[in-house]
């Protein structure tokens, strides 16, 4: 087996559920330390280390070091590729950037190797915006890749997501008199009917074509077998094209729910809210490694932290080995084959 794929093997050995990442931070951060041509800082559980030579621009190739939570047993190799929790996102990755780091030690470009912690959670909780807060320079750069999963193809910008939480009131009443009371659950049929109704858009940008998605993801309400339920909640993720800002987001949802709203106690609460980026692919990095991956673009379904670097005024896109389908699923895996090519295209853009 190859060294890439003897790496992956090892950083799939460390558990890292969020908020754990220390030990696989502490193999990175020991693998780096004496490696001249790299400056090293860590900060928590996130490792950073850049090149520092004369080169106009910089770049930033970004990974996570967390995976979900989550048993899959041991990693193998199997048919050709390393499985385990977290293969695919992003520990396959992982092993090809930590390889590339000590190799390149003249880049054509200046390099920002960057491993950070807690990006399976809540945005808020992101090693990104620890960085940002505690050392906001280790974050400038003129452009920037995610090795989130894409089976080495360009994956551009991202669709922003918007998470809402509905809730009606009610009256409580037995439920053999139910014209005594008001019934929360029912007043939800409506709202629901809105959302599954609703056509999300199809949107191209940039020749990259977003399908917007827009989902009821939890329902609640109800408190005994003979009692009207006098509250009911309806929780809608709405995945959205990156031409559109979270407002605008959130005006178009709160425009199908709010005509079924005509009690005080109804109320619409935003649970958790990102943005979208844009493809960015004419910036001339970009355009390169999309020419170096010799396939078509696709756009990122999913949020990722290029909306991230996007907030900061930086083009990023997605790129990385392994199948963003098999991320979080239990035969997660990467091809070995998978990141010997994406060592070699990497290894041509940056050098």
């Amino acid at each position: 087996m190859s060294d890439l794929g003897l790496l992956a093997l090892e950083l799939i050995s460390i558990g890292s559920p969020s908020r754990a990442e220390g030990p696989l931070a502490d193999l990175v951060e020991a693998r780096l330390k004496d490696a001249p041509h790299l400056e090293l800082r860590r900060i928590g559980d996130n490792v950073v280390a850049r090149t520092t030579g004369s080169n106009e621009q910089r770049v930033i190739v970004a990974g996570h070091l967390d995976t979900v939570v989550g048993s899959y047993g041991p990693a193998v190799v199997s048919e050709g590729a390393v499985v385990g929790l977290g293969a695919a996102d992003m520990k396959g990755t992982l092993a090809v950037m930590l390889t590339l780091a000590l190799e390149l030690t003249a880049p054509a470009l200046e390099v920002t190797w960057l491993f950070y912690a807690r990006e399976e959670i809540a945005r808020a909780e992101s090693g990104l915006h620890e960085l940002a807060v505690v050392a906001p320079e280790l974050l400038d750069a003129d452009v920037a890749l995610l090795g989130e999963p894409t089976s080495t193809a360009v994956e551009a910008g991202c669709q922003g997501s918007l998470r809402l939480k509905v809730h009606l009131g009610g009256v409580a009443a037995h439920t053999a008199r139910p014209f005594m009371g008001v019934n929360a659950l029912r007043r939800l049929a409506p709202v629901l009917e809105a959302v599954t109704s609703a056509t999300p858009r199809i949107v191209e940008l940039d020749g990259v074509t977003y399908h917007e998605q827009l989902e009821p993801i939890g329902i609640d309400g109800g408190t005994s077998s003979n009692v009207l339920p006098d509250s009911a909640a309806l929780v809608i993720n709405y995945r959205f094209a990156p031409d559109r800002s979270l407002d605008e987001a959130q005006g178009w949802l709160r425009s199908l729910i709010e005509p079924h709203l005509d009690r005080e106690d109804d109320s619409i609460t935003v649970l958790d809210a990102a943005p979208g980026a844009l493809p960015g692919l004419t910036h001339p990095v970009l355009a390169r490694l999309v020419e170096l991956s010799d396939r078509p673009v696709e756009a990122k379904v999913g949020w990722t932290d290029v909306a991230t670097f996007a907030e900061r005024g930086v083009p990023a896109a997605n790129f990385g080995a392994g199948d963003p389908r098999l991320a979080h699923h239990p035969d997660e895996r990467v091809q070995l084959d998978e990141l010997e090519r994406l060592s070699d295209i990497l290894r041509q853009l940056l050098s």
